[in-house]
């Protein structure tokens, strides 16, 4: 008992307000052993005579130790002591007096039963199911509650018995959702029927079966809102999310309880935004249902719009110096984001129409707001509505631009932000289009000295501006925008200076950058301009408050120092990398949230990009911030969904519901930073390959685990990027050295491709697995990870293949629309690029191993044989060819055991429609000849009439045939070239030269001139022509190579074509004659061929 009356002090003293109390406490808590802990918890749970605080706060712990500790805690507990706890929470269930206490010690059986349920699914612990159907039936309000309530908190409950039991479940809802006279088991029992429903959510059966659960749902979702009680609300947003389909049957329903509950003034701001999300949501996870109910779409755009125009009047508005975060409770946030995923969900086709009226008559309106919102809401629908804004573009933006004069300053800047948008959105065309009236526009804005937030977003929306502006657009306006910056930022300064405001100064020091990062060299006359004011802030602003400014001063003297180059920047180079370091050795003083930490990091970059090989001295002073900024660990926490509402998004934490009332919590702060940190050491390493061979080791063990940070996608990218290129600069070190660095990568590269879930991500570490081959050679991977890379190759292709049917399925769906269309053929073109890296890594491993690696192949050669058949799709048979042509060109003689599976397969996709398909099997013909061996040569020959007939098509010339046609002309020299027994040199050889030069494929070009010397250097007499009448058309040939850059200055073949020229040269009838037949490009080229080779 005396221990008991401990533990009740210790439950008091871990609600202490008192920190140091609180650790204590929680430090005693923590080695109490597990099964005490039980025993003292349940007791306290269980004693009416403590007090209710300690109580609740005891059910808690209970919970989180059997939601966290299950495994360690419970089996170990002798099974008297199990069956004793099992009662105890169902006799607490049944006699507790307190709502509150019962309502806890629900949640705990509900967690004992989640854990009790083996892996078949057997649930070891009936008693809790005969409890369940006893109460739901008793005359008792409150054990009919804590029925649900366990229900709602755990409905897989009845594991592997649920089918059995479907009837039962669903009668024992549709009677508590029809007991009109207790409300709050009506609003339980539609939260547990929702909770059911997401927690079958895939399977399809129930869901219908369950459909008719769904009016008396939404009925409880009435009423519950009208109680000011939102979780049944909230339980329809996630099953719009999770399990849209479930809603088709009553979807119309749905909708426009949603609207009306929108609509309803007397309710919550929450409330209604809730209410607006189940439209939103559905928008995008079931656009093309939702996309069959415009007229209730119709009807939400005014609720949104109604929305954004809730604004309050703000005296010090326009002076604000502080820009505060967006309030996302507002409704005005709410409404402007609704709008934007609705037009992006549905679509522009139907959102435009829908929406254009509403917003021409919202900027007619004399009240500001209503001109605010409509300003905003085509900011928002921008991107959704892309295609079909783009063709009116012209008489919006006339628009626009008429709100950068209007009288409120308010609606002024909505303008602004209209046209950052749109100059982002609709880049480049639209400042191909306005550059001329937008530039004046966001000028003139700019001076307006009354009202600062004004200027300074009209500085940030011409930053967007320029930052997507073609250079040629830009420089006839260079000297009047950088005239007009430097007399604001002169006046801004006086004004820091004076009154400490530096709103409108951070923007224009980001516009100078902008402008210079897009003007490049033309910046050069204005660079004194403005250097030694940038060095003044750096140097003087030192406040906390001035820190923002600072880091944005120093991003834009490193932007300006690229722009202009090395030679202007030179100068000033040491002194800003001294202004940098002082910084640099304050380093540790900064905040990690800092925001001048990733400019610093960044800027170090560029100066490397700038100063190359001796930016290596600074490195020591550079790495160790760098690298602690690379290694921020976030805080990170796996909660119950409980546990979660006590802490807020607010303070930095994001939430993923994991299900089954599990959430992951990350803290994000400092996690931009640290992937701008990993991004900068890639930079580094590209950059000054060897000479960061001293901190190769270090960041190859931060990088390495980085490939499994599934907290930011570009730390994992940065990761990946990072390997080839410290292997490259490892190199200096020797092959022992570089072996044992690819040792360490080797195997987390293999895993992350098998394991990687993100796309985009997954191709980058493809790609740089694939380049790591090539660089380590033969020898490089063992026969484990062989093996392991083999599986995952072939799960890869098995997923492709699947993937495929998956879409072909949703093309039978019901919903299935053009919009359905066009996600799938995004869904399609991600899957061929996985495909495209799968042939990379391929490559990489045949051209290192060559036929060694044929047998470990064999395992995947019916997928790749697979994808060349001639119903898939073509750029499935484009890569199974590319594959193939791989195999030859590297494992030959011996890849001519496969040629049953792949050469009919290629001499077809000579003449087939797709060109990627004639260009990769043309190529393949090449790599025949030239390598594949005798067994080839039948093929050689059959292959010739069918590519010439290729290269002679009318058409062959046009852009999208053009690069097939010229490996097909490639692949008639390499016959000629290796295998001239299979062709009539002398009836082919005339036609190919008249196909010459090739300007598109400049690797097939190196081919084609190089066999073009050896037939020169012969003296060949068809390609000489009688008494050399061909040489004006061979010098032509030869000078548009040059043009088009096809012989570049760095190839043997330019050397051999100059010295064919320089042998012309001396024979002086023979050159007049050949160069006069030249325009004046031609002979440019060929002058600069005889000076460079």
């Amino acid at each position: 008992m005396a221990e008991q009356q401990q533990f009740y002090l210790l439950l008091g003293n871990l609600m202490s307000p008192d920190n140091n109390t609180r650790k204590q406490s929680e430090e005693t808590y923590e080695n109490i052993p597990g099964p005490s802990k039980i025993t003292f918890l349940l007791q306290a749970v269980r004693d009416a005579t403590a007090a209710e605080e300690a109580r609740q706060m005891a059910a808690v712990l209970l919970r989180r130790l059997l939601s966290s500790a299950f495994d360690e805690v419970y089996p170990t507990l002798p099974e008297n002591m199990q069956n004793a706890i099992k009662t105890e929470l169902l006799m607490g269930i049944q006699t507790e007096a307190s709502p509150g206490i019962r309502k806890k010690v629900c949640d705990i059986a509900a967690e004992l039963a989640r854990n009790l349920i083996d892996d078949d699914g057997n649930n070891q612990w009936p008693e809790v199911l005969k409890f369940l159907f006893d109460s739901v039936s008793s005359q008792n309000v409150g054990l009919r509650e804590s029925a649900l309530h366990i229900f709602w908190n755990f409905p897989g409950i009845f594991g592997n018995q649920q089918q059995h039991y479907l009837e039962v479940i669903k009668r024992m809802l549709v009677q508590c959702m029809q007991d009109q006279e207790h409300p709050p088991i009506r609003t339980l029992a539609a939260r547990a029927a929702a909770s059911f429903v997401l927690s079958n959510e895939s399977n399809t059966p129930l869901l219908k079966h369950f459909a008719d659960l769904l009016p008396g749902v939404l009925q409880a979702v009435n009423e519950s809102c009208y109680q000011n009680d939102d979780s049944v609300l909230k339980a329809l947003v996630e099953i719009a999310d999770t399990a849209p389909k479930y809603l088709r049957p009553n979807l119309e329903a749905t909708l426009q309880l949603s609207l009306k509950l929108c609509a309803d003034t007397s309710l919550s701001n929450m409330q209604r935004q809730l209410a607006l999300e189940v439209i939103v949501t559905l928008s995008e996870t079931g656009s093309a249902m939702l996309r069959k109910h415009t007229n209730l779409v119709e009807q939400s755009i005014p609720q949104m719009l109604a929305m954004m125009v809730d604004l309050e009047e703000d005296e010090e508005w326009a002076m604000a110096d502080e820009l505060e975060d967006d309030d996302f409770d507002s409704n005005a946030v709410a409404g402007e984001s609704a709008l934007d995923r609705v037009a992006c969900g549905l679509g522009g086709k139907i959102v435009l129409p829908m929406i254009k009226a509403h917003i021409m008559q919202m900027l007619q309106n004399p009240d500001w707001k209503y001109r605010h919102a409509g300003l905003m809401a085509l900011s928002a629908i921008g991107e959704g509505c892309h295609q079909q804004m783009e063709a009116i573009l012209v008489e919006i933006v006339n628009f626009v631009l008429l709100f950068c004069q209007d009288p409120h300053p308010r609606v002024r800047y909505a303008a602004c932000n209209a046209v950052g948008q749109m100059a982002t959105d609709f880049a480049p065309t639209f400042q191909k289009k306005f550059h001329d009236r937008v530039i004046s526009s966001l000028l003139q804005t700019m001076e307006d000295q009354a009202n600062p937030r004004v200027q300074a977003h009209a500085a940030a929306a011409l930053i967007n501006f320029t930052e997507d502006c073609p250079k040629s657009l830009l420089i006839p306006y260079l000297d009047s925008l950088v005239k007009n910056l430097h007399v604001i930022m002169v006046a801004k300064l006086q004004e820091l200076i004076q009154k400490g405001t530096k709103l409108v100064l951070e923007q224009v020091v980001t516009s100078i950058a902008s402008v210079a990062d897009t003007a490049e060299e033309k910046f050069v006359p204005y660079y004194d301009l403005f250097m030694p004011s940038l060095k003044h802030i750096v140097e003087n602003a030192v406040q906390k408050e001035l820190r923002l400014l600072r880091g944005k001063t120093i991003e834009c003297i490193s932007l300006i120092g690229l722009a202009v180059g090395k030679d202007k920047f030179m100068p000033d180079a040491s002194e800003v990398m001294q202004l940098l370091l002082k910084t640099q050795t304050d380093f540790n003083d900064l905040e990690d949230d800092d925001p001048q930490i990733s400019y610093m990091i960044s800027a170090w970059a560029r100066m490397c990009k700038i100063l190359g090989k001796e930016f290596q001295q600074y490195l020591p002073v550079v790495m160790g911030p760098l690298m602690k900024t690379a290694s921020i660990k976030p805080e990170v926490a796996l909660l119950d969904t409980q546990d979660m509402e006590n802490m807020s998004e607010d303070d930095g934490w994001e939430f993923v519901n994991l299900g089954d009332q599990q959430s992951f919590g990350i803290k994000t702060a400092g996690l931009e930073e640290k992937a701008t940190a990993c991004q900068m050491l890639v930079c580094y390493a590209k950059e000054l390959k060897e000479g960061f061979v001293e901190y190769t080791e270090q960041v190859v063990k931060l990088m390495v685990p980085l490939l499994k940070f599934y907290f930011h996608d570009g730390v994992r990218v940065a990761a990946a990027e990072s390997m080839p290129l410290l292997l490259d600069c490892a190199r200096v070190r020797g092959p022992e050295y570089l072996t044992q660095m690819w040792h360490f990568m080797c195997d987390a590269l293999i895993k992350a491709i098998g394991t990687e879930p993100d796309s985009d991500v997954l191709s980058e570490i493809m790609h740089s697995f694939a380049k790591c081959i090539e660089l380590m050679g033969d020898g490089c991977i063992n026969n484990e990870h062989f093996e392991e890379l083999g599986g995952i190759l072939k799960g890869k292709l098995e997923e492709h293949f699947k993937n495929q049917e998956l879409r072909q399925a949703k093309r039978q769906d019901e919903d299935y629309d053009e919009q359905v269309e066009e996600s799938l053929q995004d869904e399609d073109d991600n899957d061929v690029y996985i495909l495209t890296k799968v042939s990379d890594i391929l490559h990489s491993v045949f051209s290192s191993y060559k036929e060694k690696v044929l047998p470990w192949f064999e395992q995947l050669l019916q997928l790749i044989v697979n994808l060349i058949c001639p119903h898939r799709p073509w750029p499935d048979r484009q890569w199974g060819l590319c594959i193939f042509d791989d195999v030859v060109e590297h494992c030959s003689p011996a890849s001519f055991k496969y040629a049953e599976y792949f050469i009919r397969p290629v001499l077809q996709s000579l003449c087939d429609s797709s060109p990627e398909v004639r260009q990769a099997a043309a190529y393949g013909i090449g790599v025949m000849a030239q390598f594949g061996g005798d067994n080839y040569i039948p093929f050689c020959t059959e292959a010739i009439p069918l590519l010439v007939g290729v290269i002679q098509a009318a058409d062959s010339k046009a852009k999208e045939n053009v690069n097939a046609t010229e490996n097909c002309i490639s692949a008639v020299g390499k016959v000629m070239k290796y295998r001239p027994e299979c062709v009539n040199v002398s009836e082919v050889l005339p036609h190919w030269l008249s196909w010459l030069p090739l300007n598109e494929d400049k690797e097939e070009a190196v081919h084609t001139f190089n066999f073009l010397c050896d037939l020169l250097e012969n003296n060949n007499p068809i390609v000489l022509g009688p008494d050399n009448s061909n040489l004006p058309k061979l010098f032509a040939i030869i000078a548009d190579g040059v043009v088009s850059e096809s012989v570049k200055h760095e190839d043997g073949c330019s050397k051999r074509l100059a010295n064919v020229v320089r042998q012309v040269q001396v024979s002086g009838g023979l050159w007049t004659g050949c160069m006069s037949t030249l325009n004046e490009a031609q002979q440019k080229a060929i002058q600069d061929l005889l000076n460079t080779a």
